[in-house]
């Protein structure tokens, strides 16, 4: 009897868990893969936006070493918001843009995504040709609309016998930028709300249709709040997207006459005529803060959703 109480115990698992010990090559394995992307990261995102921050309280032009940095305090972002008339026509540009970006490309390119996710036939090819300007560069993107908006030979004026300068005329050359970048950001949206309705449950769709739920209600009612998470996510990248705007502007003027933004006021008191780094770097780290505000306010409510699923 005291033999089988003694096995019994000893076949009793002791309840404590294995620990398992790496060998020297899986050490230095993960170590390399942890530090690796650490290093990059610090040296290419975090040593430069600190370093940014630094010089936009500072006056330098760049020459000389950097005993000739010059500590101004705040007084790059004062003339900022005072003396230095492109930036508020910047911001509000930037606003526009966000607007823009949010009502129309955002609105078409899920309605494109709701009427591909039918499985309609020739979808394959029309999502192609959707999503095709988006793997073209900005500035491509701005050559091919100058076929469209060119003054002599473009194809509007052609059509319209008009001599509309869409590029040059003040008033309305943003207008024309903002088409041509939605040619492109219509095909991102598409594609993203495409993913993201191919991961919504069936069932949801045919509980809302024997409901006699219509289409339409059965989309905002069941399918629009499910995608809460590609809401978000779209929402964050077109506030990303309206505010890092650069490309398509610099190659048509450099930001000037009616395309002020903040990123190109940036690069021109960076790397154009004035060479102003303290300058230019503080308008650099009121663009960081602003997207810093919404990709905040995105992370605040992602983590939310996992503490509370």
């Amino acid at each position: 009897m005291a033999t089988t109480t003694t096995t019994k115990k000893a076949a009793k698992p002791s309840g404590r868990r294995r620990e398992t010990s790496l060998s020297t090559r899986d050490r230095l394995v993960v170590i390399t893969m942890v530090a690796i992307p650490t290093i990059l990261v610090v040296g290419l995102v975090w040593l430069p936006a600190l370093g940014s921050v630094y010089l936009s309280f500072t006056k330098w032009n760049g020459f000389g070493g950097l005993d000739t940095i010059e500590w101004v305090g705040l007084q790059n972002y004062k003339d900022i918001a005072t003396i230095y008339p492109p930036f508020w026509p910047a911001i509000r540009h930037n606003l526009i843009w966000l607007v823009f970006l949010f009502v129309f490309p955002t609105m078409l390119g899920m309605l494109l995504a709701v009427v591909l996710d039918r499985e309609m036939r020739g979808g394959r090819f029309y999502q192609t040709a959707f999503y095709m300007p988006v793997v073209l560069s900005l500035a491509l993107i701005g050559f091919i609309w100058q076929l469209f908006y060119s003054r002599d030979q473009g194809l509007l004026n052609q059509v319209f016998n008009s001599e509309v300068d869409w590029y040059g005329d003040p008033s309305i050359n943003l207008w024309a930028v903002l088409v041509a970048t939605a040619w492109r950001h219509t095909g991102y949206i598409m594609l993203i709300y495409l993913a993201g309705l191919k991961g919504v449950d069936a069932t949801l769709r045919e509980a809302a249709s024997v409901d006699g739920a219509t289409e339409v209600k059965t989309f905002f009612h069941v399918v629009f709040p499910v995608m809460r998470p590609i809401n978000m996510i779209v929402l964050v990248i077109v506030v990303i997207e309206s505010l890092r705007a650069f490309d398509l502007v610099w190659v048509i003027n450099k930001g000037r006459n009616g395309l002020e933004i903040i990123a190109a006021l940036v690069s021109q008191n960076v790397i154009g005529e004035a060479t102003r780094y303290g300058f230019g770097s503080a308008l650099a780290v009121i663009m960081m803060l602003i997207s810093s505000v919404f990709i905040t306010l995105y992370l605040r409510i992602v983590f939310r959703e996992e503490r509370n699923p």
